[in-house]
């Protein structure tokens, strides 16, 4: 592996920490959108719209993402009284308990690297790059 070339290195530890990560979050009863979706319900309730938008997915994406935390008890969806067509959602105390537990994984999963803010900027770095290319 040391002779691969960067970018074959970064595809392979990419799969990796994405399998990782799925198979860590599947056995919280989460997945990476409900973990987005718990993380911008912790300063308090937003309707669906706007947390579709703050997650910057479509609104019927965030409403599948809900539709599944709320059968894991993680969050409440109610209709406005005044628009009922807005839901307003709010993060459960379950659902703030298994954030808590989701917010470690990264140190769970993975090696403590020496200079994380390095390689995080070099990762900032190539896909601010290679975006740029693709749009």
């Amino acid at each position: 592996m040391a002779c691969w070339p960067t970018g074959r290195l970064l595809s392979t530890a990419a799969r990796l920490v994405e399998h990782a990560w799925v198979e860590a979050l599947g056995q919280l009863g989460l997945t990476h959108a409900g973990m987005i979706a718990l993380h911008l319900l912790g300063p308090g309730p937003l309707s669906q719209t706007e947390l579709a938008h703050a997650a910057r997915v479509q609104t019927q994406t965030m409403s599948r993402t809900l539709e599944r935390l709320e059968r894991e008890g993680y969050v409440e969806r109610t209709r406005d009284e005044h628009d009922a067509r807005r839901h307003s959602v709010v993060r459960t105390d379950a659902g703030a308990a298994v954030w808590e537990k989701s917010r470690t994984l990264e140190a769970d999963l993975f090696p403590e690297l020496e200079n994380v803010d390095a390689m995080r900027d070099a990762l900032l770095t190539i896909i601010s790059a290679s975006s740029a290319r693709r749009w």
